[in-house]
């Protein structure tokens, strides 16, 4: 029998899928950018599907790709263009949540859950998930975790790998590590679940998750504010964390951020005239309805603009209109492809340079590339700011040509990110995208203890090869 028979075999032929329309969503990355043809596409619907797909694999010689939602920016869940044969294993099907305790504050649910559903199952239940990114609707829990994915709360919550209590994997081996526990506290040994938290699939296949939950949020307060600068915005925010209340968001946007927005966004209002060079969002939250928290974000901002942080606020008189000024933000990565031709970055500095890593890179930048148009938006209030170079206006060829001019762009970006004691990948993950800057600027050291736990338990490098490593 062949691969395709066995695999079929395993899960059902109806979940093996080997023509070249229903390959093809799969061979491609949100972006364009990264393309590899896999030889099938395998559907498993169950940890055990999974785990005898992996011990196939391993008899046939074949790699595996795990895929999620596949709204990773990185390249992470594409076949590796001229690399092994591979398949696509999708956890699409392993989409159930197993069970949600709200004494316990957790959930337990299977790699293929989209985020949006767990937010809405502890919603249902009283509960909070806090992952909170554009992409909620679509991206899965697995690719969530194997990327270590962020979003605009992480300032208050941590990224997802804060959120975790315990996990399911498939080794590479096809064994199945069950250490789904929800306790709190176990210091018996290795924390085994943060080796394959930003793993990336390359050490083994995360079916499922035990999370952790929130309080539901009462009350949520959101201002729009522009400020001078970023050093104002840094300003602004060391105020409102003072206030009192849960800062859970802070983003700063640089103006030609929400002029993109406002040409191409779909439905999107921009609450105020864009008359200054920045822009923060900012959002208090909390757990009980009796907190002042709109008293507390009126104070900050009126200290703020007495000292010059900053020069205008919005703040939001309705859920409706919150939800618009956070739609900008969400919807922003879409409208910025829509502008054209970008090359982009996904660095991370501490809180307190990331005035210093702005103004550095647009003076490079500038000098570099003049006709470039240098985009910001970011995480400010946990040092993840999102540099992109966009082609000038007019500008006649595609995303291959500008690269082509502006190539050298991102490695720039990444070693000031570096110099200031910062990371080339905050949020989005290694993937293909970033490997030569693992081979850069990794700690050499660093590197050895993960090419040695890589070979410990993937010694045919089957699970994703091409990824992470450099």
């Amino acid at each position: 029998m062949t691969a395709i028979d066995d695999l079929g075999h395993i899960t059902g032929l109806a979940y093996c899928l080997t023509t070249p329309e229903d390959l093809a969503p799969y061979a491609v990355d949100w972006r364009g950018a990264y393309r590899g043809q896999p030889i099938a596409v395998l559907r498993p619907g169950t940890t055990g599907e999974v785990a005898e797909a992996v011990k196939c694999c391993a008899a046939h010689g074949l790699a595996i790709v795990p895929a999620g939602g596949r709204t990773g920016l990185s390249g992470g869940a594409v076949v590796q263009q001229n690399g092994p044969p591979s398949i696509i294993l999708s956890l699409e099907r392993l989409n159930r949540i197993r069970g949600i305790d709200v004494r316990d504050f957790s959930i337990v649910a299977e790699a293929g859950c989209v985020v949006q559903t767990i937010q809405q199952a502890a919603a249902d239940a009283n509960r909070y998930f806090p992952i909170q990114w554009g992409a909620q609707g679509t991206a899965q829990i697995g690719g969530m975790l194997s990327t270590n994915a962020g979003g605009i709360r992480t300032l208050r919550y941590g990224n997802a790998r804060d959120l975790v209590l315990g996990l399911e994997v498939v080794l590479p081996d096809g064994r199945v590590l069950d250490d789904l526990r929800r306790i709190r506290k176990d210091n018996s040994g290795y924390a085994l679940r943060h080796l394959f938290i930003g793993g990336e699939g390359t050490l083994g296949i995360i079916t499922a998750a035990a999370l952790r939950l929130q309080p539901a949020l009462k009350r949520l307060e959101t201002a729009f504010v522009a400020v001078p600068s970023p050093d104002a915005a840094l300003a602004l925010f060391s105020r409102v964390m003072g206030c009192g209340a849960d800062v859970v968001a802070f983003e700063l946007c640089a103006r030609f951020c929400l002029e993109m927005a406002g040409r191409h966004g779909v439905g999107l209002r921009i609450p105020m005239a864009l008359d200054s060079p920045w822009y923060v969002m900012v959002e208090l939250a909390a757990a009980h309805e009796s907190v002042p928290l709109r008293d507390m974000l009126e104070g900050a901002l009126a200290d703020a603009m007495e000292k010059g942080e900053a020069t205008d606020a919005v703040l939001a008189e309705s859920e409706a209109q919150r939800l618009s000024f956070w739609k900008i933000r969400e919807d922003y990565p879409e409208c910025s492809r829509k502008e054209g031709p970008s090359l982009g970055t996904d660095t991370a500095v501490p809180v307190s340079s990331v005035p210093e890593f702005i103004n550095t890179a647009e003076r490079e930048l500038k000098a570099r590339w003049p006709d470039g148009r240098m985009a910001a938006i970011g995480h400010a209030g946990d040092g993840n700011i999102h540099l992109s170079l966009h082609a000038p206006a007019g500008f006649k060829g595609d995303r291959p040509a500008w690269i082509a001019l502006c190539r050298e762009m991102e490695p720039l970006v990444n070693a000031i990110a570096v110099s200031l004691g910062g990371s080339f990948s905050a949020e989005h993950g290694i993937g293909q995208s970033k490997r030569h800057a693992m081979a850069t600027h990794k700690n050499p050291v660093a590197l050895d203890v993960m090419q040695t736990l890589k070979h410990a338990l993937d010694p045919q490098n089957r699970m994703n090869p091409g990824k992470v490593l450099p």
